[in-house]
C-alpha cells in the first residue's frame, strides 16, 4: 500500500471524520463490553443453577449482538487505515496522522478534546515526545 502523507491542513480537515469514527468506535468498544457481561453472567447463572435450555441456545442473541459489533468495529478500523490515519490509543482518542515536516518522516498527534492538529512527534518517540509544531528541534 502506498504510503500516505498529510499536511496540516489536511489532517485538521479530516478530523470531524476522525471525531465522529472515533467515537462510534469507543462506543461500540463500550457496548462490547457490556453485554461480554451479560453473556458472561447468564452463562454463570445457567451454570450455577443446572438451567439447560430446551428451546435453542439462551446464548444466540447475544453472541450474534457481539459479533455484528466486531464486525461494525473491525470496519471502522479499516477505513482509519484506508486513509492512512493510525489510532494509536482508542481510551484517549489518540490519533496520529504521517506527515513529512523538513523532510523528516513525522506523525501529526491529535488527542480527543483537542481542536485542532498543534502537535508531532518522531516515528518512534510516541505521546511523550510529542512537541508542538512551532517548537521544531
Amino acid at each position: 500500500m502506498k504510503r500516505t502523507y498529510f499536511t496540516l491542513d489536511e489532517a485538521n480537515a479530516m478530523l470531524p471524520l476522525v471525531k465522529a469514527e472515533l467515537e462510534k468506535l469507543q462506543s461500540i468498544k463500550r457496548e462490547f463490553a457490556e453485554k461480554y457481561e451479560q453473556l458472561r453472567q447468564l452463562k454463570a447463572y445457567h451454570r450455577e443453577y443446572g438451567i439447560v435450555s430446551e428451546e435453542g441456545d439462551p446464548y444466540f442473541t447475544l453472541e450474534c449482538e457481539m459479533d455484528f459489533l466486531q464486525v461494525e468495529g473491525n470496519t471502522i478500523l479499516l477505513s482509519f487505515e484506508l486513509k492512512g490515519v493510525q489510532l494509536k490509543d482508542l481510551d484517549t482518542g489518540l490519533i496520529d496522522f504521517p506527515a513529512l515536516l523538513n523532510g523528516e518522516e513525522v506523525l501529526l498527534c491529535w488527542r480527543q478534546g483537542e481542536e485542532r492538529v498543534e502537535h508531532y512527534h518522531g516515528l518512534y518517540d510516541g505521546f511523550a515526545g510529542r512537541k508542538r509544531l512551532n517548537e521544531e528541534g
